[in-house]
């Protein structure tokens, strides 16, 4: 694992410490510097980037200011040669945490904005006694803070927070009652009393015992109408292209993630022409005969074949999901419910390389899931409804792919009043179904709590009227960061291999929110513009499959080969230990999934993932 840790005393005093690793102390040097206070520190970080003397924590000269930090900086060599024209002076030979203390130095806070990666990093400045904590723009990284009995403690894992002492283990309601929606816990909660999360793009300054929370980056849309399909595509190719070159500094081997999509796939094909060596891919593939698994291992191999990789495939049982559920869960210290398939990649991938590429956020950008492809015929189909047999072209494609289905879009109108209204019912639960699950007890317990209300906020603040860039906006604050990155970092951690992905350089990620959705889904095809800035790069047949997603067929185990395993976890006395649920309700979907009259595979599993957390951590 890697990962940063630690708490702080009275302002006059800091500590930073690794809980389970040695502490590395230091005082006053031979000159003198620093002689008050001392201060120790310790981490565990992944070696990727200078590994002879990247050892962290990291100072500047004098010894005033320090930094731990978790990830990579993958313009630490431009920052450091910019830095040494200014006048500072490196130890390392190159270290990307050492030229965090010198740029802290140069431009103070705003040294964030200068950074392109994927950290969490703890700050202290002695001088000012200030500790300063700040997550990446897309929130990549993890970073966990509570405030105990006068202390503030941080860490990249809540595992090292619950390890602390002062720290009572108690679980957090409020965030739980978001979980049976979301299949994660939402920011800025987590799943324990006390303990928080940061933000994507926050920053928290601790300073004369006080803590202040700020954004101190945001993704703004502001969509540029006047930009044409050939110059968008373009520039995104140009972006990507040299994000990923960018990832692929390293001092260790590296490899790919390969699902046979637009968004791994163009990134094996930009590592294979970029790179001077050969690329290693890993794919995940079914032992079973599942709808739509077989297309995934035919175009990965496809791809793989023309780039000429050392491709790697795990095959993946029911076994492995049973045999993996503690794991997955210490891995996260929550209940999770979402997509578990990078564990076993990643397993695989940990015998070849430590570091992999991967697609992530291609789809939260440029448009791919149902409430993406929904966004944009919602929004126009009350106008166009009354008409629909007359439509010219350019309406009908407003509707696509929905045209032909004026029923379904009905009834996703009656959903809700709103969007936030239409969005949640395509969540696992929405509030009436919660309520209908909880007993009196857990609805007692979070009497005021509302996820449709919590993601209604969040499309009120998207800043555009765009359908589409509004719906993409409320999954890259909260599905992105709180699920996809979430185990996407925590699962590829569990093997000690750190996941880079291209697609959320930050450069990338504000030029697509400066263009129109209408771009991003055309005509109804999913990541229009995307598919067409790569074209010529991938296999067409790539290009045009149907979008299938990296998941576990978790419904149809369920009702088979794990079914023991969800009678034996749901009983009523396992169920009884907590009192959160109404057994009557959890029968019912039992009943009705087992009878096959109603698919309830994914509400099972959440139920599931829940109950085993919440033995491990309560009982």
């Amino acid at each position: 694992m890697c990962g940063i840790c630690g708490f702080t005393g009275t302002p006059d005093r800091v500590v930073l410490e690794q809980m389970t690793d040695a502490i590395v102390h230091r005082g006053p040097d031979d000159a003198g510097h620093w002689d008050a206070p001392k201060i120790s520190l310790g981490m565990r970080r992944l070696e990727i980037v200078d590994l002879e003397t990247g050892q962290q924590p990291v100072f500047n000269e004098d010894g005033s200011i320090c930094v731990v930090f978790n990830g990579e900086i993958y313009n630490h060599h431009e920052l450091r040669a910019e830095l040494e024209t200014a006048g500072h002076k490196f130890r390392s030979h190159h270290s990307d945490t050492e030229v965090l203390v010198h740029l802290y130095e140069q431009y103070g806070d705003d040294f964030l904005n200068r950074l392109n990666g994927m950290f969490a990093i703890a700050l202290w400045d002695s001088r000012r006694q200030r500790l300063l904590l700040a997550r990446d723009r897309a929130g990549i990284k993890p970073l966990y803070i509570g405030q105990f009995h006068g202390r503030l403690l941080f860490a990249s894992e809540i595992k090292s927070l619950l390890a602390h002492p002062i720290v009572e283990r108690k679980p957090n309601y409020q965030a739980l009652y978001h979980y049976f929606s979301f299949k994660n816990i939402p920011a800025p909660w987590s799943a324990f009393d006390g303990i928080e999360q940061l933000r994507p793009g926050e920053r928290a300054i601790y300073e004369e015992g006080e803590l202040k929370r700020e954004q101190w980056w945001t993704l703004r849309y502001a969509e540029d109408n006047t930009i044409d399909e050939q110059s968008a595509a373009a520039r995104i190719r140009e972006l990507l292209e040299d994000s990923v070159r960018l990832r692929m500094g390293a001092d260790v081997p590296f490899g790919a993630y390969l699902s046979g999509g637009v968004d791994s796939s163009s990134v094996v094909a930009l590592m294979s022409r970029i790179g001077g060596h050969r690329v290693q891919t890993f794919s995940l593939v079914y032992a079973d005969d599942f709808q739509h698994k077989a297309a995934d291992q035919v175009f990965a191999r496809q791809v793989a074949r023309q780039y000429d990789t050392d491709h790697h495939e795990y095959e993946l049982t029911h076994h492995d999901v049973a045999d993996s559920f503690d794991a997955v869960l210490s891995a996260f210290d929550e209940p999770f419910s979402g997509v578990t398939s990078t564990y076993f990649v990643t397993r695989l991938i940990a015998k070849h390389v430590k570091v992999a590429l991967s697609g992530d956020g291609a789809d939260e950008l440029f448009g791919s899931y149902l409430p993406h492809r929904l966004a944009q015929p919602l929004h126009h189909f009350p106008r166009l409804k009354d008409r629909l047999s007359g439509l010219p072209e350019h309406e009908q494609a407003l509707l696509q792919p929905y045209l032909n289905q004026p029923e379904y879009l009905n009834a996703m109108l009656g959903q809700g009043g709103d969007e936030a209204g239409r969005r949640m019912s395509l969540y696992l639960w929405n509030d009436a179904g919660k309520r209908a699950l909880f007993s009196e007890k857990m609805l007692a317990l979070c009497p005021n709590e509302s996820t449709e209300q919590l993601i209604r906020t969040v499309y009120d603040a998207s800043g555009t009227a765009d359908p589409l860039n509004r719906a993409l906006n409320c999954d890259f604050l909260t599905l992105l960061p709180d699920q996809v990155l979430a185990f996407v970092d925590r699962l590829s951690m569990a093997h000690s291999v750190e996941v880079r992905p291209p697609f959320l350089d930050y450069r990338l990620m504000e030029f697509a929110a400066t263009l129109p959705g209408s771009m991003k889904i055309k005509n109804g095809r999913s990541k229009h513009i995307l598919k067409e800035a790569v074209r010529g790069l991938i296999p067409d047949e790539v290009i045009d499959r149907p979008k299938e997603g990296f998941v576990l067929p978790i419904d149809n185990w369920l009702l088979n080969e794990m079914r023991p395993l969800a009678e034996e976890l749901l009983a009523s006395d396992r169920l009884a230990l907590h009192g959160l649920f109404q057994g009557s309700a959890v029968e019912k979907i039992m009943t009705e999934h087992y009878s096959r009259s109603v698919n309830h595979g994914p509400r099972i599993w959440n139920l599931m993932m829940f109950q085993r957390w919440w033995e491990t951590y309560f009982e």
